[in-house]
């Protein structure tokens, strides 16, 4: 797929749109993990760079309770960029997740 890289703004604004429901502490930390990727890529792209770095930040920390938000907001990132994939181009989203799952760049 063409790479067309996203704004800040962009992908603040589609977050707004699809997180604001959830809990705030969840939001909160979803979009200020979301909004710290780099400004690379399409919107599913840069969500799933995020959740990557959230995950190796989980990783690194010795596992106990205080870690928690931080691995619940990678499993919404991932779910998110899920989600950005469904809604821009269906029809790749199974190379997508495969893509997400081996921890590749697509």
């Amino acid at each position: 797929m063409a790479s067309v890289t996203e704004s800040t703004a962009a992908l603040s604004d589609w977050l707004d749109a699809h997180i604001a429901q959830g809990p705030p502490a969840l939001v909160a930390r979803v979009r200020e993990h979301a909004l710290a990727a780099p400004e690379i890529g399409t919107l599913p792209e840069r969500l799933s760079l995020a959740a990557e770095r959230v995950l190796s930040i989980v990783e690194e920390h010795p596992g106990d309770r205080e870690i928690a938000l931080d691995l619940l907001s990678a499993d919404a990132l991932i779910t998110l960029a899920l989600l950005a994939q469904a809604e821009l181009a269906p029809g790749g989203l199974a190379r997508f997740a495969t893509g997400v799952l081996a921890g590749e760049r697509v």
